[in-house]
């Protein structure tokens, strides 16, 4: 019985494996036998809900002989194998008519080419120890998609038979992986995410403009003495879009290793130093990482930067800005750009129309290549004030740019300490660089050290000059920079400061978490309102109000905000009632605060909420889906006497529990009084006479432009104007821009793409009628976008990839008309959303060095209809009185 019993335990693979040094567990090859295997591994490209029998991909197959070359004397576990790989094959994964079929009639050596055929069937030398990959040995001439293929195989041999999590290194790099063994088998889980290699991407700065991805990686193998009998690995990834999970892309890699039969083979060969057992073999073989080794790729066939610029110059002329192909054409010209050189980057920018010039200084640097950055520095002359708008566009490139880095933070360092012509252009310089520090110290640079100087420049700016234009830039840069140490600075502004001055670093606060408004910076934002020390503006204590009802107000800062009603002015206490309206119907942070006071009837009457005006505050959705939500604001002030103070229209996208300030458009006045003969309201007598318009994009503040300033130059304009409306942001913008290589464990790389350009056109405008007492403000959106996913497997020799995408064209109008020929003046807003084509497309691709090829598009096309979205219903009341005597002027 005991003979019988240790008859059964020593067939179990594990006492064949067992070390006899520490008990340790490997597998290992018996000596004189040669192990046949059939191999095989493929790729399938698809959108993420397509069908396996639909993919676009490749499958490479060939016979594998391994067996046993040298096995240490003092460690049985310790073994070198010899991989020979014959028979190779390269086909499609799906079934394809002849037509379609550009595998048929190839054969792997038409396909590889006669030389990287040969090399991938020389044998290679695995150094395997306790079944983990110690060191490959190959020849260092082969191609390194060769390479890499054989790394493939050979991390599909990296196995160890007992349970628990390690850290291991295989052909895609060094990963965590979970080993859960069983009697016989082996399963092998990767932690794909986890996984560090040398090839590393990028991607945009806000989450809801970026990519998500899941992946997942399992090895099955069956064991039989002691050795493999098969290893079936499968590893997924699917790669969506944030905003829109429907631009998704999936790649499904297999590998299959199956034993066919053993026979007789090569006896071990004798020694104690692996270095002389290889160079024995072959004094060639040289030791290369498992690793994945990078690959360079040239573009076969694909035109140069000039060629391309001269098929697609006519989409950036600006009579096409508003179609989608100027988005699209501006997506591929960045991928071109980007594989480009400074003299051919040149060439295209001194041969551009001076129309179609602007928007290809937005492409090459949105490409933030070293070259396409060097050669636009070269291009432009900042200290001619002639060029203004290409600086200006440039400038906001950098502002939007999806990935900057220190390079391009000093050359704008480098501008601003040179001789720049125009004042309007250094403005916009400091203000762009605050954006820069905030995008660079959001991926942990904030210690490099242009960043420090520049955080040095906008922190000590402010308290530098007493210049208030200075002022104001060097607040506008912090408030794109959004330093947690310039609070303490903005809060002091907010207090001390004129009114402009005082509304900029307000609004500058609202921009921060809340998390970080202190309880020091809320006292000062109530004295603001409450005008404890000194009377304000407004505009200004209304800023300050919003402040406090977005930073997790207490209950006794509401119970004194609401109180406040009845004793402001007019039209800020109309402001205030539909402030308090807004936050309980949109349910905000400061809803429930607000409701605890509304339970106290001397806040909450009707005296009190009754108040009439024109000011308002109103939030709603412009979309709501499982992907993303938009939301819109719209806070309207107005003077006591019917003109407008200061309209904010704001437009938010959240996404993976991440909110991105999409656009700002804010129309300010004052001083305007004298054109109606009225009175100025308490604090606003002396103001002067001033118009104009502040936009914030993507997160990003950009330059304040001026209607007019003055009353000799507001009587200039009246007499002078056109009626057509100011421009306030015009260009291509790179929205979306994702890039990054995935290293499959077949050995063969994905390289996933995923880009979005935005064509924008926002102005604004302001018309008085002072013969029939109206008046008009405009803010017209206008926009055309693309967006692409892109994912593609390339041996070099072998190309295949799926690519979904969509486009859109849109616009969005709104408009404030006022009479004010009466009192309580009239005043009707509209926000119109027109109707819009929405165009869906997917295509898959699959090509072979030949120049064969393969190409399959669908397509699908929506109008989407358009509609006013919805303001309060006091605003539609009064747009039927204000239309039912329309003036028509």
């Amino acid at each position: 019985m005991l003979r019988l019993s240790l008859i059964f335990l020593c067939t179990i693979p594990f006492c064949l494996s067992a070390s006899s040094k520490d008990g340790n567990i490997g597998p290992r090859l018996s000596n004189g036998k040669l192990y046949k295997f059939s191999y095989m591994t493929e790729v399938h490209l698809d959108r993420a809900k397509g069908s396996a029998q639909g993919s676009a991909g490749y499958r490479i197959s060939s016979s594998v002989d391994l067996n046993l070359v040298w096995r240490n004397p003092s460690s049985k576990d310790d073994q070198l194998i010899k991989i020979a790989m014959s028979d190779i094959r390269i086909e499609n994964v799906t079934p394809r008519p002849e037509k379609s079929n550009v595998f048929l009639g190839s054969t792997a050596a038409s396909i590889l080419g006669k030389e990287n055929l040969a090399d991938l069937q020389k044998p290679f030398i695995l150094h395997w120890n306790f079944g983990k990959v110690k060191n490959l040995y190959t020849y260092h001439s082969e191609h390194a998609v060769i390479k890499n293929i054989k790394r493939g195989l050979a991390s599909l041999l990296q196995l160890q038979l007992t349970s628990g999590k390690v850290e291991e290194v295989d052909v895609s790099g060094k990963c965590m992986i979970d080993y859960q063994a069983r009697q016989n088998q082996v399963t092998r889980i990767k932690a794909v995410d986890s996984c560090k290699t040398a090839e590393t991407g990028f991607t945009s700065h806000s989450k809801v403009l970026g990519v998500s991805s899941k992946s997942s990686s399992t090895t099955e193998f069956i064991l039989q003495d002691g050795f493999i009998k098969s290893a079936l690995s499968e590893e997924r990834h699917t790669l969506s879009l944030n905003t829109r999970q429907a631009i998704a892309a999936r790649i499904v890699s297999r590998q299959k290793l199956e034993l066919v039969k053993t026979e007789s083979g090569p006896q071990e060969s004798a020694g104690k130093d692996v270095g002389s057992i290889i160079k024995s073999l072959d004094p060639k073989y040289v030791s290369i990482s498992l690793a994945s080794e990078k690959i360079k790729m040239e573009c076969k066939g694909c035109p140069s930067l000039w060629n391309h610029w001269q098929a697609i110059h006519k989409d950036f002329e600006p009579e096409s800005l508003s179609k989608a192909p100027a988005s699209r054409s501006f997506l591929s010209l960045i991928q071109t750009l980007r594989k480009s050189r400074k003299e051919e980057i040149l060439k295209v920018l001194r041969s551009t129309s001076h129309s179609a010039l602007p928007q290809v200084v937005d492409a090459v640097t949105s490409a933030q290549t070293p070259a396409s950055l060097e050669a636009i520095l070269q291009f432009l002359n900042f200290s001619d004030p002639e060029g203004l708008v290409l600086q200006e566009r440039f400038l906001y490139a950098c502002g939007f740019a999806s990935h900057p880095n220190e390079k391009m933070l000093k050359a704008l360092m480098d501008i601003w300490n040179g001789k720049i012509g125009s004042s309007d252009i250094k403005e916009s310089v400091i203000i762009i660089m605050g954006a820069l520090v905030r995008k660079l110290c959001q991926k942990g640079g904030c210690e490099l050290p242009t960043v420090v100087q520049v955080k040095k420049l906008i922190l000590e700016g402010p308290e530098s000059t007493e210049v208030e234009a200075e002022v104001q830039m060097y607040l506008l840069a912090l408030k794109n920079a959004l330093l947690p140490e310039a609070i303490p600075l903005l809060t002091q502004f907010s207090e001390s400061a004129a009114g402009p001055i005082s509304t900029i670093a307000i609004t500058a606060l609202q921009r921060y978490d809340a998390s970080l408004i202190t309880d020091e910076v809320k006292k000062a934002l109530n004295r603001i309102y409450h005008q404890n020390r000194k009377v304000y503006e407004k505009v200004v204590r209304a800023a300050a109000a919003d402040v406090i009802f977005s930073s997790n107000p207490t209950y006794i800062e509401v119970q004194n905000l609401l109180l406040s009603i009845g004793s402001l002015p007019n039209e800020m206490n109309k402001y205030m009632v539909s402030k308090v309206q807004d936050i309980l119907h949109f349910e905000m942070p400061a809803s429930k605060a607000v409701r605890q006071v509304m339970r106290n009837t001397i806040a909450h009457n009707y005296d009190r909420l009754s108040k009439t005006g024109s000011s308002s505050a109103y939030s709603g959705y412009m979309a709501r889906g499982s992907d993303t939500t938009s939301t819109y604001s719209l806070d309207i002030l107005y003077s006591g006497s019917g003109i407008l103070r200061r309209s904010n229209m704001n437009i938010y996208a959240l996404s993976k529990d991440t909110q991105l300030h999409a656009s700002q458009v804010v129309i300010e006045a004052q001083g305007l009084e004298s054109l109606i003969a009225a009175t100025p309201d308490e604090g606003e007598e002396d103001l002067e006479s001033f118009a104009g318009m502040s936009a914030l994009l993507f997160d990003v503040q950009l330059r304040p432009v001026t209607f007019f300033k003055g009353y000799s130059d507001l009587m200039s304009k009246m007499f002078t104007a056109t009626g057509d409306p100011i421009n306030v942001v015009k260009g291509l913008i790179l929205l979306i821009d994702h890039s990054q290589v995935i290293q499959l464990q077949s050995g063969l790389k994905a390289s996933v793409e995923f880009q979005g350009g935005l064509a924008i056109d926002i102005s604004g405008g302001m018309e008085f009628s002072l013969w029939y007492r109206e008046s008009k403000t405009s803010v017209n959106n206008r926009g055309a976008l693309f967006v692409m996913g892109n994912v593609t497997v390339d041996m070099d020799f072998v190309k295949a990839g799926v690519e979904v995408s969509f486009e859109t064209e849109a616009t969005l109008d709104f408009i404030t008309t006022v009479k004010f020929s009466e009192y309580p003046f009239l005043v009707c807003m509209q926000m119109d959303k027109a109707s819009f084509p929405f165009r869906e497309y997917m295509t898959k691709y699959e090509s072979i060095q030949s120049g064969k090829r393969f190409v399959s598009r669908r397509g699908r096309r929506d109008q989407i209809p358009g509609s006013e979205l919805p303001l309060h219903q006091e605003n539609s009341n009064m747009c039927k009185k204000v239309f039912t005597d329309d003036s028509d002027w």
